[in-house]
C-alpha cells in the first residue's frame, strides 16, 4: 500500500497557503467597500481549517524521501485539491456560479489555461478579479517548480533531459523543492513587479496593471474585461507581448543570469528556436493581415505580434477577434497553440524542445534510409539524445494527439459542432485558453457550453497541465498494486 500521509501533508500545507492568499482579495473588497468581503473570509476559513487539519493528521508520516509513486500521486492530487477549494469564492460570491462553472473557472486559473465561463467580467467585485489573477499567478510558479523538481525525476515526456538543470532532487525532494522554489520566486516576483510598472507607465489603471501582470507572467490570460486587451492602446500591447515572451523562457536561465551567467540563456537552443518561430509566424500573419484588412501598417504588425505571442506562449489574451482575419491566420493560430514555449517556464502545450527532438529523430531516420549501414544518432543541444528520452518524447506526442482526438469525440457527443469540439479539446489539453468559432473563439467564452462539456474540459485542462502521462500513470491498476 502507498503511504498517503506525506501526500496529504503537502496538500494540507498548500491548502493552508491558498486559504491565506484569500485574505488579499478580502482586503481589496474591504477597501472598495462593496460588501463582498465576507465571501473571502468564509472561503479562507474553510480552506485554512481543511488544510491545517489535513497537515496535522498526516504530520507523523512525513519522511525526508518520497517514493516514486508518492511523487506521482502528489503531483496529481495538488492540481485537484487546489482548484476545488479555489472555486469557493466563485460559488459563494457575486459571479453567480454553480459548482460546474466555479470549478471550471478555478481549474482554468490554476492550470493557467485562461478559458472563462464568466461574462460581464468588468462588473465583478475587485476581490474576485484579484482572485482570478492570484489563482493564475500561483499556478504559474507551481508549474515551474513541478517542471524543474518533479517531472525530470518522473521521466515524463522527455523532461529527464533537464535533470542536471533541475538539480538532483530525488531522495530529498521536499526540502529541495522549497529551495528551488525560493530561488525562482525571486525572479518570478521581480518580473511581475516590472510588468505591472510597465503596464501602469503605458496607461493601465494600477489595479488592472497588478492583475494583468499576474496573469501575464503566469501566461494565464485572465483579463479584467470581456474584451481582454482590445480596449488598450499600442503601448500596453507591446508591453504584454514582451512580458509574455519573457515568461515563456526557462526560468532557470534567469536564475543563472542573476548569478552573472548570461551565456546559458544566449546559447539555449530552446530560446533561439522559440524566438525564430515567433518571428516567422508574426511575419506570415502580418503579411496576410495586411492584404486582408488594414494594409501593411504598424497596427497589422502589432496585432499579429501580440496575438501570436499570446497564443504560442499559451497565455490566451486577445487584442482583436482574429476569427475575422481570414482562413490562413485562423489556421495558423490553431497550430501555433500546439507548439508552446520553453520547458521550465510558465508556458504550456507541447514545448519547443520536444519538437526539436522530434525533428532531430526524423532527420536521423532520413539519413539512415539514405545510408542503411550508417549510424545516426539524434542530437539535442549538441548532445546525443538517450533512447529513454527519445521514447518518452515520442510517447508524449502520441498521447497528446490521441487525447485531443478522444476529447473532441466526447465533446461532440454532448452536442457541440466540429470546430468547437476540436478547438475546445486542443485549447484545453494545451492549456491555451480561447478556441475557435463563434462560441469559444477570442470574442466568446465557454459559458454557453453544456455542463457535460465543461466537465470534460475540466479534466482535459487538468491532464494537459500535468503533461498527460503523470495522470495516466496514476489511474492505472498497476500503480495501486502493493
Amino acid at each position: 500500500m502507498i503511504d498517503l500521509r506525506p501526500v496529504g501533508y503537502v496538500n494540507g500545507l498548500l491548502l493552508s497557503v491558498l486559504g491565506l492568499t484569500m485574505l488579499g482579495p478580502m482586503l481589496a473588497d474591504i477597501a472598495a467597500q462593496n460588501g463582498h468581503w465576507p465571501v473571502f473570509l468564509e472561503s479562507a476559513v474553510l480552506t485554512l481549517l481543511t488544510g491545517i487539519l489535513m497537515a496535522l493528521s498526516c504530520q507523523n508520516g512525513v519522511k525526508p524521501k518520497l517514493t516514486l509513486r508518492q511523487t506521482f500521486l502528489l503531483t496529481s492530487s495538488v492540481w485537484i485539491a487546489l482548484p476545488f477549494f479555489g472555486a469557493l469564492p466563485f460559488m459563494l460570491g457575486a459571479s453567480g456560479s454553480g459548482l460546474t462553472d466555479a470549478v471550471f473557472e478555478a481549474m482554468s486559473g490554476i492550470t493557467t489555461t485562461g478559458a472563462t465561463v464568466l461574462s460581464g467580467i468588468e462588473e465583478l467585485p475587485r476581490g474576485l478579479l484579484l482572485w482570478r489573477g492570484i489563482l493564475q499567478w500561483l499556478g504559474g510558479i507551481g508549474i515551474i517548480v513541478v517542471a524543474m523538481v518533479f517531472l525530470p525525476e518522473l521521466k515524463v515526456g522527455g523532461m529527464q533531459v533537464f535533470r542536471s538543470e533541475a538539480f538532483e532532487t530525488m531522495g530529498k525532494i521536499l526540502p529541495r523543492a522549497a529551495e528551488i522554489a525560493s530561488g525562482i520566486a525571486v525572479i518570478y516576483v521581480g518580473l511581475t513587479l516590472a510588468c505591472a510598472l510597465a503596464y501602469i507607465t503605458t496607461g493601465m489603471e494600477p489595479f488592472d496593471a497588478v492583475v494583468h501582470a499576474m496573469t501575464t507572467i503566469a501566461t494565464g490570460g485572465f483579463a479584467n474585461s470581456d474584451a481582454s486587451f482590445a480596449g488598450y492602446g499600442a503601448g500596453v500591447h507591446y508591453v504584454g507581448a514582451v512580458f509574455m515572451f519573457l515568461a515563456a523562457l526557462p526560468f532557470v536561465r534567469y536564475v543563472q543570469l542573476a548569478a552573472g551567467q548570461a551565456r546559458p540563456l544566449l546559447r539555449d537552443t530552446q530560446v533561439r528556436d522559440f524566438f525564430l518561430t515567433i518571428m516567422v509566424c508574426v511575419l506570415l500573419i502580418s503579411l496576410s493581415l495586411a492584404t486582408y484588412t488594414h494594409g501593411f501598417t504598424e497596427r497589422a504588425f502589432r496585432e499579429s505580434l501580440f496575438n501570436v505571442v499570446s497564443i504560442m506562449s499559451g497565455t490566451g489574451y486577445a487584442s482583436a477577434d482574429y476569427m475575422g482575419w481570414g482562413p490562413f491566420p485562423v489556421a495558423m493560430f490553431f497550430f501555433i497553440g500546439l507548439i508552446g514555449g520553453c520547458a521550465g517556464s510558465t508556458a504550456c502545450s507541447v514545448k519547443i524542445f520536444r519538437y526539436q527532438i522530434l525533428f532531430a529523430s526524423i532527420g536521423a531516420q532520413i539519413r539512415k534510409i539514405h545510408q542503411p549501414h550508417g549510424i545516426f544518432t539524434p542530437r539535442y543541444d549538441g548532445r546525443p539524445v538517450p533512447s529513454d528520452v527519445l521514447s518518452s518524447v515520442m510517447s508524449f506526442f502520441v498521447v497528446f494527439i490521441v487525447s485531443i482526438g478522444i476529447t473532441s469525440v466526447l465533446l461532440s457527443l454532448t452536442g457541440l459542432d466540429f470546430i468547437t469540439s476540436v478547438s475546445g479539446a486542443a485549447t484545453s489539453i494545451a492549456n491555451v485558453g480561447p478556441g475557435l468559432g463563434p462560441i469559444i473563439g477570442p470574442a466568446g467564452n465557454f459559458q454557453p457550453l453544456p455542463e457535460a462539456s465543461k466537465w470534460i474540459l475540466i479534466m482535459a485542462m487538468f491532464i494537459g497541465r500535468l503533461e498527460l502521462l503523470v495522470v495516466l500513470v496514476v489511474v492505472t491498476r498497476e500503480f495501486w498494486r502493493s
